[in-house]
């Protein structure tokens, strides 16, 4: 844990997403524990419920699926860290998205165009506003991707094709910021314990135990593969295996076995 500390020290702020629940409230847990100097300006629906004493906590109430939200709320967050934390290297982390299961038409298009401006829209522009900012002050980008952008995902069409998309323009963005003084980092997750499934219209237990991990563990391997340096990771073994099976194999096969996958099982587990 002290590499991981002594990494985020170089750190004086974060900006994050969707910080009040999954993930992103881990992020946040865990960064001031270890980091408990930072400062960390969340922008979300919800204020993050988080009991710890010394948290230096800034929250931007923002609706990200609002594409006439964002402006405001990075105008707000800026006015924010330069009150709070006027100089040293920023870590912003895109981290808000969501999944809808079922066929495309059944899931209704106004559910699957908002999923485009949480996962993509909103990603791309908050990152740009941003930047400037970024690169004026030195720092890093982790973007949350998932294991379903290595593959065509039937019963989650528009999920995991925004993954995908994400998933490419993070390690795209990392190569153009070389010499910048910024990196990106794209973090894809498998299956993890969040609010995710109960969202996207899945019963508890629709993924086994055995192939699913804690928030602590996706984390981890973030903060790991941030310190490292490194443009990407997958995080978990099992998950590393399967995202290299599929990356592997044509996509038509692929596609026709994740379809068989998607829609023998995890239809028996949509919540009624």
């Amino acid at each position: 844990m002290s590499s991981l500390s002594e990494e985020l020290t170089k750190y004086a702020a974060v900006v994050i997403t969707g910080g009040s629940s999954g993930i992103g409230k881990s992020f946040i847990n865990t960064i001031a524990k270890l980091h408990p100097e930072v400062v960390i300006c969340n922008l979300s629906r919800n204020v993050p419920d988080i009991n710890i004493s010394q948290l230096k906590l800034g929250h931007v109430p923002c609706d990200l699926s609002d594409s006439k939200a964002i402006p405001g709320a990075v105008h707000e967050a800026l006015s924010f860290l330069t009150k709070a934390a006027p100089e040293g290297r920023v870590l912003l982390i895109n981290n808000s998205g969501f999944g809808s299961y079922g066929r495309f038409a059944e899931v209704g298009l106004d559910q699957q165009l908002g999923m485009i401006d949480v996962n993509v829209r909103a990603v791309v522009e908050l990152t740009g506003r941003l930047l400037p900012m970024l690169k004026s002050r030195g720092g890093a980008i982790i973007t949350v991707a998932s294991t379903a952008a290595f593959q065509p995902t039937p019963y989650l069409a528009t999920y995991g094709a925004t993954k995908t998309f994400v998933l490419h323009w993070s390690l795209a963005l990392n190569e153009e910021l070389r010499g910048t003084g910024v990196r990106a980092l794209a973090l894809c997750p498998g299956p993890t314990s969040t609010e995710f499934f109960k969202r996207a219209g899945l019963k508890e237990g629709a993924v086994s135990d055995s192939l699913g991990q804690t928030c602590d563990e996706v984390i981890d391997a973030a903060l790991h593969a941030l310190a490292k340096g490194r443009p990407m990771v997958v995080s978990g073994w099992k998950n590393k295996v399967m995202a290299a099976f599929s990356s592997k194999l044509p996509k038509p096969f692929i596609t026709g076995l994740s379809a068989k996958i998607l829609g023998k099982y995890r239809l028996k587990q949509v919540a009624k």
